[in-house]
């Protein structure tokens, strides 16, 4: 019985509370608009976002990244791969995504044929190559 007095009791104080809600207006400083401004307008400028990869292999040998890669874009040619190379490894990582998320779909579904792969964050995507859904 108490349950229902405190739902009921809840309820009607959510009813009020919701009716009871008036239009809030905030007013800014003068320097506090300029700085969100300058915000604004540095990220409109950034030509790149964060994000992340699926890292399938990491190999000094460079014929080993191509031959990983080749195979990779016969088993899966709709996910973009690419590699980088930082001294002294070959990286091959595929797919780009914004979430974590996302890209950790992409890892489970590349696991049972890549075992061992990874994510990655990844702060040089150019927007058009982040990936939607698979």
């Amino acid at each position: 019985m108490a349950r229902f007095l405190f739902l009921g009791w809840f309820l009607v104080t959510g009813v009020f509370a919701a009716r009871s809600q008036q239009n809030v207006f905030v007013e800014e400083d003068a320097p506090i608009g300029e700085m969100m401004a300058r915000f604004v307008e540095a990220n409109k400028a950034r030509q790149f976002v964060d994000g992340w990869r699926v890292q399938i292999l990491a190999t000094p040998d460079r014929q080993r990244l191509e031959s990983v890669k080749q195979s990779f874009q016969y088993r899966y040619p709709s996910i973009p791969v690419d590699w980088v190379h930082v001294a002294p490894y070959y990286k091959l990582r595929a797919g780009a995504f914004s979430s974590k998320l996302e890209a950790l779909r992409l890892k489970y579904i590349l696991e049972r044929d890549y075992p061992g792969i990874y994510l990655v964050r990844d702060d040089a995507i150019h927007p058009r190559e982040l990936i939607g859904n698979y």
